[in-house]
């Protein structure tokens, strides 16, 4: 839980976004670029990541929205220069937020969707599988693979957009939205 008296995010909080952050870097990397590989094996083990790290997203995702639910963020404190940007900026950023956390579940939805659509079954870490309750179908496989590779695209430039504002709110307003998160680069900046 956050410290009541801190405007930093709590420890549970920063893990977990930092962790999906990784996670969300390393799958659509290798959603993108997995079918680049020279090897066929080296193709499936980059898939096979891919499935793991998504499911693994979802079930941080399950986790962190009841979190988030539970322990509100920090209220932002404003400055002189930033205090008028609050009336909509805060509005703009819950919105981010709820659409990020939404993606973070909808997202890898598709990709299970995906492998069902295949006629895949549903590869669980090594300890088993689900199989697909579906017959393979190429047009509808098709269709949901553009999907969840628009869905995971949107996500990442969302990601990239709530960072870039996270630097303006740290360089140009002078506030303390980006150091709330990154506690380590509070005695550095």
């Amino acid at each position: 839980m956050k410290n009541v008296a801190s405007d930093d995010y709590g420890p549970v909080a920063k893990t977990l976004h930092w962790v999906t952050v990784l996670l969300v870097i390393v799958a659509w990397t290798l959603g993108m670029f997995g079918e680049e590989l020279s090897e066929k094996s080296a193709q499936g083990s980059a898939l096979l990541t891919h499935i793991w790290i998504g499911l693994t997203i979802l079930v941080v995702a399950i986790v962190r929205i009841p979190w988030r639910i539970a322990n509100p963020p920090p209220e932002s404190v404003p400055t002189e220069f930033g205090r008028w940007l609050v009336e909509w900026t805060d509005p703009a950023s819950r919105l981010m937020h709820y659409v990020l956390y939404g993606l973070l579940v909808v997202v890898p939805a598709f990709g299970i969707a995906l492998q069902f659509a295949q006629g895949h079954s549903l590869p669980l870490f090594g300890l088993g599988e689900i199989p697909s309750p579906w017959l393979a179908d190429k047009v509808f496989a098709h269709n949901v693979k553009k999907v969840h590779e628009v869905l995971a695209n949107v996500l990442v430039i969302l990601a990239a957009f709530h960072m870039v504002a996270a630097l303006v709110h740290h360089i140009v307003f002078g506030d303390n939205t980006l150091r709330r998160m990154l506690p380590r680069l509070r005695k550095l900046m």
